[in-house]
């Protein structure tokens, strides 16, 4: 029963629903989370900096809760996990609307991560790694695309709503929007595992047939790869742990990229059009991204990836009298930075461990994504604050993307002494 041939595998069904949700909690919810800050400190007398305390707190809650949302993921059923995910985090959205104190935000800041553990870290990497076995940089490109275009939608309509409704309004209409659109999707299109339903991953059959094990069982197709016990005692682990760390930190630059143009002499205007151009840059890099997983493997793109980089920033360091070399420095940011955490670092997982403890692996060495949260994002503000200038960072950042390449190819040598080891099985 399992065994016809259909033209539209389930698989791309999960992967619909993957943007959906994924693309409601990563950049419907916490891409539109900035939008309140200002409105919310004014209108209740509150500091900017104790407010967004709260997203400090968000990300202690990520670090301590990764491990243990990996677990989850694994041992439960799909929906039941994503369900609760959802109304955890956009349930915090919605309580958000309905506070008066900044305790508020302190103590549904802890819903609002543990719910995003799952819609924004993990989900997409484990379940495009269990449902895809060939075209899964391709998948999550598409993934990634999808966040990208969701967030440039909703970014824009929430400012209009907090604009003309209010902040409280904005609050509890996307939240309230986020629970109602996810819930029949997950409900609708996720299954706990391929198996469960009796077929293969997309694609599992070309794998087994380049490998001579055409008359293999479903089983066999989805259980290859370092367990978790062994890939935390191999140097790879450390090496990916360290790349999520610096990806991050990376990334965390993005915040304050308008002030960095506006404080070179640019305007208001064309910052908020340059950072039009990074989503247009985060959309078409994750295609890219995903496209080139698939043709070259995840280790030549993801060093590729970091030389396009050091040029952007290169060029946002040394040549800031050039509005349109600014501009294109910019979207090149977008295209490598965003994706490098959402495209790159899942496939590099899979490469370098393979799918038998995806999920824990993937979750545990996210933990350097939360950590970076915590740590780059005041730090880069305080440098600027002392120093009067954002050089530094950046040139920080270049050496980041140099550690990156190197941590990739340290990364693939421990793979190769695990496989000599026979620890891949």
């Amino acid at each position: 029963m399992g065994k016809k041939k259909s033209l539209f595998h389930y698989s791309w069904w999960v992967l619909i629903g993957l943007c959906i949700v994924v693309g409601l909690g990563k950049g419907a919810l916490n891409g539109s989370a900035g939008l309140y800050l200002s409105p919310v400190a004014k209108d209740l007398d509150i500091g900017m900096g104790n407010l967004t305390l709260y997203l400090s707190v968000a990300a202690v809650i990520t670090m301590v809760f990764l491990p243990i949302g990996g677990k989850l993921l694994a041992k439960y059923d799909t929906r039941t996990v994503l369900v609760t995910a959802i109304l955890l985090q956009a349930g915090a959205f919605v309580a958000f609307g309905f506070m008066s104190s900044i305790w508020g935000w302190y103590i549904f800041a802890i819903p609002l991560a543990v719910g995003g553990v799952f819609t924004t870290v993990i989900v997409g990497p484990v379940l495009i790694n269990q449902w895809f076995k060939k075209k899964n940089g391709l998948a999550l490109g598409i993934l990634g695309a999808s966040g990208g275009a969701l967030g440039a939608l909703a970014q824009p309509a929430v400012g209009n709503m907090i604009a003309d409704q209010g902040w409280r309004f904005a609050y509890i209409a996307l939240g309230g929007a986020v629970i109602i659109i996810s819930i029949p999707v997950i409900i609708l299109l996720f299954r706990k595992s391929p198996q469960a339903i009796g077929i293969s991953p997309y694609g599992a059959k070309e794998v087994l047939a380049n490998e001579n094990k055409e008359d293999s069982p479903i089983e066999e197709l989805t259980e290859t790869g370092v367990s978790m016990a062994d890939a935390k005692k191999s140097s790879a682990f450390y090496a990916l742990a360290f790349f999520f760390f610096l990806v991050t930190s990376i990334a965390s630059f993005t915040v304050h990229i308008p002030t960095y143009i506006i404080n070179q002499g640019y305007s208001v205007t064309f910052a908020g059009n340059v950072m039009g151009g990074y989503m247009l840059g985060v959309l078409f890099g994750a295609l890219a991204i995903g496209f080139f997983v698939d043709k070259i493997g995840s280790k030549k793109t993801a060093i590729s990836a970091m030389l396009l980089g050091m040029v952007a920033v290169a060029i946002l360091t040394f040549i800031t009298g050039n509005a349109v070399l600014v501009t294109i420095a910019v979207i090149l940011f977008g295209f490598v930075a965003s994706n490098a955490i959402s495209t790159m670092a899942p496939a590099l997982t899979t490469s370098l461990f393979g799918s038998k403890n995806y999920s824990e692996i993937y979750s545990t060495a996210s933990l350097g994504l939360a950590v970076a949260s915590i740590i780059a994002l005041p730090l880069y503000g305080y440098i600027f604050d002392f120093l009067g200038s954002y050089t530094p960072v950046l040139i920080g950042i270049i050496a980041m993307m140099g550690i990156n390449i190197l941590l990739i190819l340290f990364a693939f040598k421990g793979t190769e002494k695990l496989k000599k080891a026979g620890l891949w099985n």
